[in-house]
């Protein structure tokens, strides 16, 4: 049964979010929901998803996104310090790993291309897997993180030697070195262009696109090179994640990475989740009961040896023995660039289809188990060595934050470094507190980074933004700057996950003091009424008032939540549009003539629930707060507070009855 294409993605998003929330409640890796979701849909399940190959064409992008996300962590000095990563281990493995599978298919009775094919579709491991889950689990800096993410960046180099050999060994041609000499040298023109275009083209280009203060605009861009990098490096008979790679590595020098990699995240999870369907979908599961016994030698093989392997050449490099089992283990699984090439050798006819599809399970089902080795890396290799657990410095688990960022805890996040958060940074950092800074305008960042200071670019909206500077370690939240629906909109957020954070918020006025307290701010400072504070205070010590007893005035104040101070009468000259707003209370006067109703009544028989009657001014003297049963008389003057329509009703009451 077949659906059109808005059906498709339908049952396919449906499916995914079922299976994921259960794979979730029993605490499994999505990625396995994932697989599961593709076996279900696919053609060799209830075959929901008649276009198959608009699907897979379409999940590709989720490498690419992720790709480019984890370029944004490895800058130009840090993959030149990877060299021995890349060229050393990952030649080691993928030539060892090639050899050996190739020999062991060539024993069982392959041709020699066939044998080429097995060869290089188990080499290459799960670039999607290995750099989403070690993401996840915070370990892509450390040392064997940073190994495998080498020996998958030599992986999708090699691929490409690969997918030249196989069809040109099968069409019988074997004058090879002039296609693969092309290739190199196309690969090598390309990759200069972008590291040019990179360093001198992307970074002035963002910072225009900053300066328009447009996330529509600045999305817009990430896509675009992204995706255009992408394009480049498949031109030029490269990969796709190698150019969304590159690029990412160019952004993540700039100071708007944390921005960058916060607006493409959503692409990335959903294009990446239907990568892993459409991989799923490829697996034709009625050959299992027949291949059972085979199919699971299969996968114990390719797991083993490449591990081995790895280990080996881990060794070989002077890797420790920690680092070495860890490398092994995150690197044992099959990858998707084994798929591109099965899907080749089947076109050329290389290799039987039967195999094909045993070898095909064997692949999909160690990349499912591939997540388990991966999160249980550290116990497994505590095990095998026998060594106890290794504490790991905090500076090591940092996810997606530059190098001046590392280790920070315990750190104020001020978002907003205009005026007035950098005046609160710089009374804070005389107390040796450490400030951690966001703000959206590309010159002010760019130019307190050159200062010294720790600050961002970046939506202070953003919570995953807020998450990647440490929020869950900071000491304290501020908002700096006055935009209460951004404000309002982030505060609930943060405060579900972080309920005992201190957030300190700067309003414009009281006008949505209520609405601060409720969405979770810890204290909110309006700056009209913190204006009338000081001026009051400095009133009363020019007066002579003693100072003690004039900041006990100022803090009885603010410990009421400034409520003396929202008692004003607003006159005619609005100082502010909020004022007008029906909410807005405020204090109102109503003088008793002698035929007022209220006249000869006491205070709590008149029953004004909705307002209050803050003081009552009789021949000349006024009292505060009178009592209940205070008798009113002719000319007393009330002085009420509340809405305009509560002090409406409430003066219509005193007047008429």
């Amino acid at each position: 049964m077949h659906f059109g294409v808005l059906a498709n993605i339908i049952v396919v998003l449906f499916a995914a979010v079922l299976v994921t929330t259960v794979l979730r409640r029993v605490h499994l890796p999505p990625i396995l929901g994932y697989l599961l979701v593709g076996l279900l849909v696919g053609p060799y399940g209830l075959d929901w998803i008649g276009d198959t190959a608009s699907i897979v064409e379409l999940a590709e992008f989720g490498v690419v996104f992720l790709m480019f996300t984890i370029g944004l962590e490895f800058s130009l000095p840090k993959l030149i310090s990877l060299r021995r990563s890349v060229l050393g281990l990952g030649s080691l493995q993928v030539i060892l790993t090639s050899i050996v599978a190739g020999l062991f298919a060539f024993w069982y009775g392959f041709s020699i291309t066939a044998s080429l094919v097995v060869a290089a579709a188990i080499a290459m491991s799960s670039t999607a897997i290995v750099s989403k889950q070690l993401k996840d689990q915070l370990e892509l800096n450390q040392t064997h993180g940073k190994n495998a993410i080498g020996v998958l960046l030599f992986q999708d180099l090699a691929v490409i030697p690969f997918l030249i050999l196989i069809p040109s060994l099968a069409s019988g041609e074997h004058n090879l070195w002039k296609p693969l000499l092309e290739a190199l040298i196309k690969g090598g023109v390309v990759l200069i262009v972008m590291l040019f275009l990179g360093r001198w083209v992307l970074r002035p280009l963002f910072h225009e696109i900053a300066k328009a203060r447009s996330l529509e605009l600045f999305t817009l861009t990430v896509l675009l090179v992204t995706l255009a990098a992408a394009w480049a490096t498949e031109a030029a008979g490269l990969s796709l994640a190698l150019g969304a790679f590159l690029s990412g590595m160019m952004l993540g020098e700039t100071e708007y990475r944390h921005q960058i990699e916060v607006e493409i995240r959503p692409f990335r999870d959903i294009l990446l989740g239907l990568f892993f369907i459409s991989t799923g979908m490829l697996l034709n599961y009625h050959i299992l009961p027949k291949a059972i016994w085979p199919l699971l030698a299969l996968i114990a093989t390719i797991t083993l040896i490449k591990a081995i392997i790895i280990y080996g050449c881990s060794r070989l490099l002077r890797s420790d023995p920690v680092n070495s089992v860890k490398t092994a283990l995150i690197l044992a699984q099959g990858g998707e660039f084994g798929f591109a090439i099965l899907s080749i050798a089947l076109s050329d006819k290389v290799i039987p289809i039967a195999h094909s599809q045993v070898l095909l399970a064997a692949l999909v089902f160690s990349m499912a188990i591939s997540p388990f080795l991966i999160r249980y890396n550290e116990p497994i290799t505590a095990f095998l060595l026998r060594t106890p657990k290794p504490n790991l410095a905090p500076e090591t688990l940092e996810p997606g934050i530059s190098k001046k960022l590392l280790g920070i805890q315990n750190h104020i996040i001020i978002c907003g470094y205009g005026r007035v958060g950098q005046n609160m940074a710089r009374f804070l950092e005389r107390e040796q507190f450490q400030i951690v800074a966001v703000d959206m305008d590309p010159k002010r960042v760019t130019d307190a980074e050159l200062a010294g200071n720790r600050v961002i670019y970046g939506d202070s909206g953003s919570l995953a933004l807020l998450k990647s500077i440490g929020l869950e370690k900071a000491r304290a939240l501020i908002f700096s700057f006055v935009d209460g629906h951004t404000v309002l909109s982030i505060l609930p957020q943060i405060r579900k996950e972080l309920p005992h954070l201190p957030i300190l918020v700067r309003t414009r006025d009281d006008s949505q003091l209520a609405l601060y307290q409720k969405a979770g701010a810890t204290e909110i400072v309006p700056e009209t009424l913190e204006a009338s504070l000081m001026l009051s205070f400095q009133t009363m010590i020019l007066l002579q008032i003693p100072p003690r007893r004039a900041m006990k005035h100022l803090m009885h104040a603010r410990k009421n939540r400034y409520q003396l101070l929202h008692e004003y009468f607003p006159g005619e000259g609005i100082e502010d549009k909020s004022e007008l707003t029906p909410e807005k209370k405020q204090l109102a006067v109503v003088t008793l003539s002698e035929k007022a109703y209220a006249i000869g009544f006491k205070v709590k028989e008149l029953a004004l629930e909705e307002v209050a009657l803050t003081a009552v001014r009789r021949g000349g003297i006024r009292g505060d707060e009178p009592s209940p049963e205070t008798e009113l008389r002719i000319q007393d003057v009330l002085i009420l507070y509340g809405t305009p329509q509560q002090l409406a009703r409430a003066e219509k009451k005193l007047l008429q009855g």
